[in-house]
């Protein structure tokens, strides 16, 4: 009643006028059509006043309606802007279009290949800004079997020798080498027709310098969702950076761990240790009893603790990859260098490619999913490597010292 009291006054307020004029005089008017024939001016007032009321209260609900469902498509609109925005800065469309990425934006799915395009394009672009002159070959290529991905490759440039970083997006049904080679790490992964659907998407590169005093730098992040019979999804968050120089310098190595640690020490100090143990296990080269390079921080399985923490993880480590890695390159990329120092590259390179052919997880998945492209699975070779018999370099030599430390790894942060 508080409120219709103000309201009719209102109203009445606003008749006087149209009572000069007649009501139903004009189309302003607030009495009924035809000047209410009939009816008594006092009564006529009356009635107009609780109608104009009725309608001014039904009037306030109907703008706060309006204004909420205004609001939403005014928010959902920025969002798919936001999507657009993103988009307009990858070295190439998205690999599930742009739609596609808008109507799911909320799912990790989506959020996660946000990430790598976002990273793939980061990565590219820094490496343009110091091969300059050197271009990328952007290559989109689909699978059959569901999904797709974007290639982007630096050839004989004036800095880098080899250069790729590739993103893929695929979904379908995981072959049983796949399935198999995940159930040895413990996952329980159950079939429903002999089927088991997946969807996996990552960002893998490997850069080869040419110089060598230049490190060649590897890194990946990559999440899978696989459905079980029963309709469940388990999921998990991989990857990792590291770092594989020809010659030491504790400089460089340094600067290298302490960049990823203090990506990884924004969610939990435990966690760069931890990383950096498995990476130097992994990256170890069981024939040749040395790790491939001097590590940095690997991880697999991750589904703790939680999605949104772990996402948040990758994130950070993803951005510490442009910071870890150029100013090595701008540091290191005109320094001199011998042909007995170009003939060691080759070599070492040799011990690159036999770890990842032999021992690579993301290599052998690539190899065993079905309409895989193999082109960019191979894209982590090196443009050139070499393997010579029996070669032993000499005692105390700057070949050795490296040797020393891929065998018997260090401590670079504490």
């Amino acid at each position: 009643m508080s409120l219709l009291l103000p309201l009719l006054r209102g109203a009445r307020g606003a008749l006087r006028p149209s009572c000069r004029r007649g009501l139903g005089s004009s189309p302003g008017g607030w009495g009924p059509p035809g000047g209410g024939a009939g009816a008594r001016p006092g009564r006529r007032s009356l009635l107009a006043g609780l109608a104009g009321a009725a309608a001014a209260l039904a009037g306030l609900g109907l703008v706060r309606r309006a204004e909420m469902v205004s609001r939403e498509p005014v928010a959902e609109e920025q969002e798919q802007d936001e999507v657009s925005r993103r988009c307009g800065d990858f070295m190439a469309p998205p690999v599930s279009g742009l739609r596609e990425l808008r109507s799911r934006r909320q799912e990790m799915r989506s959020r996660m290949e946000m990430l790598i395009m976002e990273t793939q394009s980061q990565v590219c672009r820094a490496l343009g800004q110091v091969d300059r002159g050197a271009a990328f070959t952007v290559d989109r290529w689909e699978r059959k079997e569901g999904g797709g991905g974007i290639s982007c490759v630096l050839q004989d440039g004036n800095i880098f020798e080899k250069a790729g970083v590739n993103v893929s997006v695929v979904f379908g049904h995981l072959s049983e080498e796949a399935a198999q080679q995940m159930r040895s790490r413990g996952k329980t992964l159950k079939t429903k027709n002999g089927k088991l659907p997946f969807c996996a998407m990552g960002v893998s590169s490997v850069i080869h310098p040419k110089n060598p005093h230049v490190p060649t730098i590897h890194f990946n992040y990559r999440y899978f969702e696989i459905e079980n019979a029963d309709g469940t999804k388990q999921w998990w968050f991989g990857g990792g950076t590291d770092l594989t120089p020809t010659y030491l310098n504790e400089e460089d190595a340094v600067h290298f761990h302490k960049t990823l640690k203090e990506a990884c020490d924004q969610h939990n100090p435990e966690l760069y240790p931890k990383y950096k143990k498995w990476c130097d296990d992994y990256f170890y080269i069981k024939h040749r009893g040395e790790r491939r390079g001097i590590g940095g921080i690997f991880f697999d399985d991750l589904d703790s603790p939680s999605k949104e923490e772990a996402f948040q993880f990758v994130q950070s480590c993803a951005k510490a990859i442009v910071p870890c890695y150029i100013p090595i390159v701008k540091k290191h990329s005109r320094d001199p260098f011998t042909p007995e120092e170009k003939l060691w590259q080759q070599l070492r390179r040799g011990r690159y490619v036999e770890f990842n052919l032999v021992y690579d997880r993301g290599t052998k998945f690539g190899l065993a999913t079905p309409g895989s492209r193999i082109e960019s699975i191979l894209m982590s070779l090196p443009l050139t490597a070499r393997w010579q018999y029996m070669h032993t370099p000499p005692e105390k030599s700057r070949e050795a010292e490296i040797l020393e430390v891929l065998r018997n790894p260090k401590d670079w942060v504490h």
